[in-house]
């Protein structure tokens, strides 16, 4: 019988995946998209968009579709959907890899500040700078809508929600985007402190290039812990490996 692959997707490191496994015979990939991205990047085969409705309903879901292994690529902060996942191949004895890629660390020129979650980094941001280069996404902007003295200079891929600071211009923006690109904004908006979440990988690090060389410091929103006892990988090589692993738990 084919092996069905579930990987729980929306990152490049997803798609990568999902190309690689479609490409061999006999192998059924379902990518599962939480659908908060009206036009994601294309995906190989199959594509279902939406919750599953916690552990309970993924689980439900592995047994109904008859899935054989599940892959973890959702972003380094989708920490609720990684939990589930966790739960529910536990409750399907379905063996399941966390695919990570690795986050960024700082050089002897950078001044970054680690904080463990945005509202943390809103405490600090007052005693750093005024003007606020914020890169965190379009959700959970309520951490700073107190910070009534600052300006922010909010980048996201769609329109972000609200409740969000007072003083903010919203740029609407797709990376990647080189370190040049990153300078001119960060002179253009007089940005003195960015912040941003620690979501590894190269295609976003020009931001803290630029701030390096400009010597602005960086408050930077640590990453989730993951739950305990599970696997992780770093890229999609290493999780195509980890599927090919005959006595895999």
């Amino acid at each position: 019988m084919s092996p069905h692959i579930l990987v729980l997707g929306g990152t490049t490191e997803a798609r990568e995946l999902a190309t690689e496994l479609t490409a061999r015979p006999g192998t059924k990939v379902t990518t599962s998209l939480a659908g908060r991205v009206a036009r994601p990047g294309a995906v190989a085969g199959d594509v279902r968009v939406g919750g599953f409705g916690g552990a309970r309903g993924l689980a439900d879901w592995l047994r109904e579709h008859r899935v054989d292994a599940v892959v973890d690529a959702t972003h380094p902060f989708a920490e609720t959907i990684t939990a589930n996942a966790a739960r529910a191949a536990t409750a399907t004895g379905l063996p399941l890899v966390v695919l990570r890629r690795p986050g960024w660390r700082p050089g002897p020129h950078d001044d970054w500040h680690p904080v463990p979650s945005q509202a943390a980094a809103a405490d600090l941001l007052p005693r750093l700078g005024h003007r606020v280069l914020l890169t965190t996404g379009r959700l959970g902007l309520a951490a700073f809508a107190h910070l009534t003295e600052l300006r922010f200079v909010v980048r996201s891929v769609e329109p972000p929600e609200p409740p969000m600071p007072p003083h903010t211009r919203v740029l609407l923006a797709r990376g990647p985007f080189t370190v040049a690109d990153e300078t001119a904004l960060l002179r253009d908006h007089r940005v003195d402190v960015l912040v941003t979440k620690d979501s590894g990988a190269a295609a976003t690090s020009a931001k803290l290039t630029a701030a390096r060389d400009l010597g602005l410091p960086v408050v930077v929103v640590r990453r989730p812990p993951l739950p305990d006892g599970v696997t992780v990988v770093p890229d999609a090589a290493a999780a195509l490996h980890w599927l090919d692993v005959p006595d895999r738990p």
